[in-house]
């Protein structure tokens, strides 16, 4: 073992880095709060819906929130009380995987945004995977009977299946591999505590610029689809339609200039790996500005910003129904033949919604 768990006498935090820490806990604390009181709020307003795209997001950025919270909670401990565990990759982690749910979160949220420009393109090769998965559900439920018949003394419960489209299969495999990315650079970081040629601040800093580098990108490629998005939308002429899209036209503006602000903060100051590795040189208040502005503009406000875009809560299960709604039409009838006559027929309307985008 490189890296020992006794805890060393350590060196407290200067006040700035600290004041720094907790303000950025408090704030993503606050997101967390906000992100799991909205999930509630959803799930109670329609309890038939399983898990939307809404519910989905609002999960993966308050589950990140959550651990930059308890990340900023451990640094002044792990400083104070010289955890070695720390240095040897605890930290790295506590830092990188809020990273990567924050990152999987809007690499969801680009899959809905290609799959909306799409959608033209892609609604004959979804109807034909739908009449596949069909015929086999019927072939299935016509082999095995009843899905609620009692076998060898037990009710047997069906559970609805989760459909998951093509991009949103690429998503989870990317955050895969850059877990699996994550996980090496650990390892790494954990032997280059010991007598090697392998540096681990040099490992830390490296992974960093490689993600900050991939959240550039992403940002870039929000705003592309976005403008798609924002110039297919502008065709429709619908209240609605125009809200929604001026939603998502600011939503990538915000994107892109917090990603690229975080990524510049990250590529030339190497400012965020500092408390991770070097806790007792953070004693300049210009380096606790910096690392404030980077995790503002690479968690705190994009995540705020989509929470504040989808706070619409969606219809009550009632109203998702088509309704039939009559309207009842009277034809004067003036033939000389004939008395006067009201006739009266009969029109029905459907109501339809519209899917959102985000």
């Amino acid at each position: 073992m490189f890296c020992g768990g006794e805890s060393r006498g350590g060196k407290c935090l200067p006040f700035p880095i600290l004041v720094t820490d907790l303000v950025l806990a408090v704030v993503h604390g606050v997101i967390f709060f906000v992100s799991f009181f909205q999930i509630l709020r959803i799930h109670l307003r329609n309890q038939q819906h399983g898990w939307t795209r809404q519910k989905i997001i609002h999960s993966m950025i308050g589950s990140s929130s959550l651990g930059f919270m308890i990340y900023f909670i451990c640094i002044p401990i792990a400083a104070c009380q010289g955890w070695l565990c720390w240095s040897c990759g605890c930290g790295f982690i506590l830092m990188a995987f809020p990273q990567i749910l924050f990152l999987a979160a809007f690499l969801l949220l680009l899959s809905f945004w290609v799959d909306q420009c799409h959608q033209d393109n892609d609604d004959e090769e979804e109807d034909e995977d739908v009449q596949e998965n069909q015929s086999l559900l019927e072939k299935t439920e016509a082999e095995s009977g009843n899905s609620n018949q009692i076998i060898n003394g037990h009710r047997r419960c069906s559970f609805p299946m989760i459909h998951i489209g093509r991009r949103q299969k690429i998503v989870i495999m990317v955050v895969l591999l850059i877990f699996l990315f994550m996980v090496a650079f650990t390892v790494l970081i954990w032997i280059g505590k010991g007598k090697n040629p392998i540096n681990s601040s040099l490992m830390a800093m490296l992974y960093m610029d490689t993600f900050s580098t991939v959240i550039l990108l992403l940002g870039i490629a929000l705003t592309c689809y976005g403008g798609l998005l924002f110039s297919k939308m502008s065709k429709v002429r619908s209240e609605m339609v125009s809200a929604e899209m001026w939603k998502v036209a600011s939503l990538s503006v915000v994107s892109l200039v917090c990603f690229t602000a975080s990524t510049l903060i990250a590529l030339v100051t190497n400012v965020p790996v500092m408390e991770t590795w070097k806790l007792e040189d953070g004693n300049s208040i210009n380096t606790s500005v910096l690392l404030f502005l980077y995790y503002l503009f690479v968690s705190s406000v994009p995540s705020s910003y989509v929470l504040w875009v989808m706070r619409e809560m969606p219809p009550c299960h009632a109203r998702e129904k088509i309704e039939q709604v009559r309207i009842m039409t009277f034809v004067r009838d003036e033939s000389p033949s004939t008395e006067r006559r009201w006739t009266a027929t009969t029109t029905s309307t459907n109501q339809a919604s519209r899917a959102s985008p985000i």
